[in-house]
């Protein structure tokens, strides 16, 4: 049974009628680039936050804004009930997901553009697909095959060019910047394995990761006690992660991929992201881009390709 006025279909389970988005490719199309838009300034809104946030004011300001912004989604699809049930039967569990992320994933991102060039903190921080293949052989017992090795070395071979410059002189690379920035691809892939087997409702489940956070936050900035900054850029700043990396645009891929029809395409739009990160680094914050970065990148962007590649 479909309502064709209200844009909604209705599908029976054991548990009673849902409501579902009737598929629409090309609205999923849209919602995907506009996810994939915004997805792509955040890199660019780092560095500049960073200028007057250390990384834990950064991570602090913008889980802040994430669980308002999260609280108000949830107010306006009267969820409160169900979010309260969830909260009551895995609060454990969520506890555990909001100490993987946020806190630790994003203070290792920020750590890592707090001294890196944009250009390398992103790119890095985009091989974490890889690293999930790396930890599904322990975690998940997957073994790899000869493709997703070739895939991998291909990869990693981009991230040792983009994290040295593509000079041979090891001690001019700041490897306290790349660890952090390989950390949060490790901490990334931990989450997105555990949290791939939770079926709970993606809003009500990052509400909850989100909102068990927030105490350790501020416990952890009451200890490093830095001084804040009260300038308006740095509530702009906070405002801005907050709503348009780990809100806003959470929502729209998330109903991008619900009216999808095929979920391919909207996959190789993720592609999309780091090329134009790279131009609005270029362009708002002045770097230079090496040719070793892009070279990487592509590199990286070959391996990833070359894994989603099916066994003919």
């Amino acid at each position: 049974m479909r309502w064709q006025n209200s844009g909604k279909r209705l599908q029976c389970s054991g548990n009673g009628v849902k409501i579902l988005p009737i598929k629409d490719q090309r609205k999923a199309i849209i919602l995907g680039l506009l996810a994939v838009l915004l997805w792509s300034t955040v890199a660019t809104a780092f560095k500049i936050a960073l200028q007057y946030l250390t990384p834990m004011q950064l991570l602090l300001l913008a889980s802040m804004v994430t669980v308002g912004f999260l609280t108000l989604v949830i107010s306006v699809q009267r969820r409160w009930r169900e979010a309260l049930e969830l909260a009551q039967r895995r609060g454990w569990r969520y506890l555990v997901f909001g100490l993987i992320n946020p806190c630790a994933y994003y203070w290792a991102l920020f750590s890592a553009y707090d001294v890196l060039p944009a250009q390398q903190a992103q790119a890095i921080n985009y091989s974490w697909a890889l690293t999930t293949t790396l930890l599904a052989v322990p975690i998940l017992k997957q073994p790899l095959r000869r493709q997703e090795i070739l895939a991998l070395a291909i990869a990693y071979a981009g991230v040792v060019l983009i994290a040295t410059g593509g000079q041979w002189d090891l001690a001019k690379t700041h490897w306290g910047g790349v660890g952090m920035a390989l950390l949060s691809t490790v901490l990334w892939a931990f989450y997105w394995l555990f949290s791939a087997r939770n079926d709970d409702p993606p809003i009500l489940a990052l509400w909850l990761a989100f909102t068990a956070s927030l105490p350790f936050l501020w416990g952890l900035q009451w200890f490093t006690d830095a001084t804040w900054q009260w300038q308006w850029q740095s509530f702009a700043a906070g405002l801005y992660v907050g709503l348009f990396e780990m809100g806003v645009t959470f929502l729209l891929w998330l109903y991008a991929m619900r009216y999808a029809e095929r979920t391919a395409p909207l996959s190789t739009l993720i592609f999309l992201s780091p090329f134009l990160s790279l131009i609005l680094i270029a362009s708002l914050l002045n770097e230079t881009i090496q040719s070793t970065t892009v070279i990487g990148l592509i590199a990286i962007c070959c391996g990833l390709l070359l894994q989603r590649r099916r066994r003919v």
